[in-house]
């Protein structure tokens, strides 16, 4: 009787045992199936993650914490090649508009028709499109090649940025004198006129280029030096509209500047 007591403890013990190795087998091996519902979660997590970090990363930029960047960095080149080729890119530069707009209207400048109210416009990624370039080119994701820029822009090719074409001849309309300050290079001063011209951009008063002298300066000392010669000529700088921190930079500071959306490229 003690014999078949010992057996049937024995048939107990082994299944018990059989049944805690099995689950222990079973959780083991569903840990390490990527079919597992818990190794998919995993997965979309970080891929949520990395789309968050790139967001963040991109917004940084846009409020100016992150600065002097080369390059993009390489996990979230397609997230910033998607925003720039987005509705809202386009969305967000349009409200950038709409803010000018109200500014100009809500009695914020007194003109005194004496041709000394003005405004500054950037050209890149303000009043043209450089992405058809970027498309071709890393999206950010490369050092830019200026050998390559420039010989695009040669081609005089870049799209005009439609909203900021209309907001371009309101403020003109208004007898507001407009200068066009841009970090390209003087050479490139007939291929930019041409380019200006062919989209729909003209009346402007001046359009200020890099000289020799100015090659070697930071972007942000070129344009403080270039608005305190207009302030020391009379003018009255009501307004600055730029994808670059850069251009509002320094003394004299404009009453107001305008920073539109560009995370591919930072121009210090």
């Amino acid at each position: 009787m003690a014999n078949n007591f010992l057996l049937s403890l024995s048939l107990i013990m082994a299944t018990i045992l059989g049944l805690f190795i099995g689950t222990v087998s079973s959780s083991s091996s569903a840990d390490w199936n990527i079919l597992n519902q818990k190794w998919r979660f995993k997965v979309e997590k970080t891929t949520n993650d990395l789309k968050t970090y790139c967001e963040s990363w991109r917004i940084n930029v846009e409020v100016n914490n992150i600065r002097g960047f080369s390059v993009v960095p390489q996990e979230c080149v397609d997230h910033v090649k998607k925003y720039m080729t987005s509705s809202q890119y386009k969305a967000d530069s349009e409200r950038t508009v709409e803010e000018v707009r109200l500014y100009l209207s809500s009695g914020c400048c007194t003109l005194k028709g004496d041709g000394k109210d003005s405004w500054i416009f950037d050209i890149d990624e303000t009043l043209l499109s450089t992405i058809p370039y970027f498309k071709n080119h890393g999206f950010g994701g490369e050092k830019v090649n200026s050998s390559s820029l420039e010989a695009w822009m040669m081609e005089s090719k870049a799209p005009a940025l439609d909203h900021k074409l209309e907001l371009f001849h309101e403020i003109k309309n208004r007898g507001i004198k407009i200068f066009l300050i841009s970090s390209r290079k003087e050479f490139l001063r007939s291929s930019t006129v041409d380019n200006l011209v062919n989209v729909g951009y003209h009346g402007w008063t001046r359009l200020i280029m890099r000289g020799l002298d100015d090659e070697i300066m930071a972007a942000r000392k070129y344009h403080s030096k270039v608005r305190q010669q207009l302030v020391d000529e009379g003018y009255r700088i009501w307004g600055i509209l730029s994808d670059q921190w850069s251009t509002s930079y320094g003394l004299p500071i404009p009453n107001r500047t305008f920073k539109l959306p560009n995370s591919i490229y930072y121009i210090a």
